[in-house]
């Protein structure tokens, strides 16, 4: 799937995309491939995991 980035913390490690199906999807520094940097607007694919609190992004990647 594709979306952007709504935000991210650097810090907390942790933000939200934006997906292109209208839903928003947590994103961990744990999910995201090397070399990415993750900033508010970045066009990103990623993949979508189940998780105990909901969906989130993993194998995130700048486009």
């Amino acid at each position: 799937m594709e979306g952007t980035v709504k935000f991210y913390n650097f810090k907390k490690r942790f933000g939200f995309i934006a997906g292109e199906d209208g839903k928003d999807y947590f994103v961990h520094q744990t999910g995201v491939e090397p070399r990415t940097i993750l900033k508010e607007g970045t066009k990103v694919s990623f993949e979508i995991e189940s998780d105990e609190k909901g969906p989130k992004a993993t194998k995130v990647k700048e486009m």
